[in-house]
């Protein structure tokens, strides 16, 4: 329970965290906020990490503090780190399969790789690129990828394409509304509205999928 308080409230109060490490640590945020990225893409294990507001949080301390956080700078690097971390799923999946979650994991759900499945179903490789946009679905997108044994070129056009996307909307976001006086008073109801906003799509998969079951039936 400590570990999951202690999540909530760096998501919640994530603006206040980064800029604590960016005060402390400097240029070592740079390494922070990859290794946060890298592991939310490509560790099954790790789908609970912050993407989305994270990214958010970071451009608009960019744009707040451009001597201590450079935007130009995180859109090279955490495109990279989405990149990597995605490649690393799928070869994860390729090499490991659905073993993985009969393993008994923490967060590594088999009603997780359903709901992937379903996207796939759905959107086809495109899969790859959608799925940036959703938590804990865009973790499985690579593994599941992986375990289809999705055509390698293929995975990488839409892996490179996804995670340069996601990251520069993310970033930009909040370059360009992280600092509006609103929001930064209104900082902890924005990241909310920003983490509703990203599960929405899950959320309605999730619906209809339900009301499919009651129609069968």
């Amino acid at each position: 329970m400590g570990l999951i308080r202690g999540l909530i409230d760096f998501i919640l109060h994530i603006d206040k965290h980064l800029a604590d490490f960016i005060g402390n640590y400097g240029g070592w945020t740079y390494g922070l906020l990859f290794a946060i990225i890298f592991c939310e893409t490509g560790l099954v294990v790790t789908p609970f990490l912050p993407g989305d507001s994270l990214l958010f949080t970071a451009g608009a301390l960019a744009a707040a503090h451009p001597d201590k956080l450079n935007i130009g700078l995180l859109l090279v690097l955490l495109p990279i780190a989405g990149i990597l971390g995605d490649t690393v799923n799928y070869a994860a999946g390729r090499t490991f399969g659905i073993k993985v979650f009969h393993m008994k994991l923490p967060f590594v759900k088999p009603k997780h790789l359903e709901r992937t499945q379903r996207f796939y179903e759905k959107y086809g490789a495109k899969t790859i690129v959608l799925c940036r946009f959703v938590p804990i679905i865009r973790t499985f997108a690579p593994f599941v990828a992986g375990i289809g044994k999705m055509r390698y070129r293929t995975f990488v056009t839409y892996n490179i394409l996804g995670a340069i996307l996601w990251t520069t909307t993310c970033l930009m976001a909040g370059v360009a509304f992280g600092n509006i006086p609103v929001v930064k008073k209104n900082f902890e109801l924005v990241i909310l509205g920003i983490i509703f906003i990203s599960i929405l799509p899950m959320l309605i998969e999730y619906l209809r999928a339900r009301n499919a079951e009651k129609a069968a039936t």
